[in-house]
């Protein structure tokens, strides 16, 4: 990801739960497209019966829109996985400014840190997989799929620029929810290995 040279913030709110209307700010960064309020909504409504105590990570985390709104829900703790350092750096501003003590940042590439990140530390019950339309979302989620991150009936939800073929993604994951918005393919999987 460029940042591009406005040097402008950018800005979305929270869209539900105890943070409900509180506005977070994330760097103008090229490829950096948080998800739409209504296709957030949409996901939150698919998740709000297993959301709350919840462990979520976010992958792609972009301005961290994904895994605050999570924590503002109920969640027990997120983890934002974001290579690029302003971004990263302004989701920790943000968990900071909202108090949110729970959550945790890693300044780091998405494969390397499913690949190198210590297994069995941490388990999720929900995972969010949004990043750039130039990203190889198959290949990522075969690797989640492998790196005993994931419990039995962990929800995984996938954003893409392009229809996902079953056939690319794990054999494990069960399609729950699926739906388009513009250009924009959303999914919610479930794990049905491992635990």
């Amino acid at each position: 990801m460029k940042i591009h040279k406005t040097g402008r913030q950018n800005s979305l709110r929270i869209i539900g739960g105890s943070f409900r209307r509180r506005k977070i700010n994330f760097p103008d960064i090229e490829g950096l497209k948080p998800t739409s309020d209504r296709t957030r909504e949409t996901l939150f409504n698919w998740l709000q019966d297993c959301i709350h105590a919840s462990r979520c990570i976010d992958l792609f985390a972009g301005s961290g829109a994904l895994g605050i709104e999570a924590l503002s829900r109920g969640a027990e703790r997120a983890v934002f996985i974001e290579k690029n350092k302003s971004a990263a750096k302004a989701i920790e501003h943000n968990l900071k400014m909202l108090g949110l003590e729970n959550g945790e940042v890693s300044n780091s590439e998405t494969l390397r840190w499913l690949q190198t990140a210590p297994e069995g530390k941490a388990k999720f019950n929900i995972v969010f997989i949004d990043p750039p339309f130039v990203d190889d979302i198959c290949r990522v989620c075969n690797e989640l799929a492998v790196s005993n991150f994931l419990q039995k009936s962990s929800k995984i939800y996938v954003e893409s620029g392009v229809e996902l073929l079953e056939a690319d993604l794990p054999e494990n994951w069960i399609k729950l929810k699926q739906k388009k918005a513009g250009k924009v393919h959303y999914y919610l999987f479930e794990n049905c290995d491992g635990g």
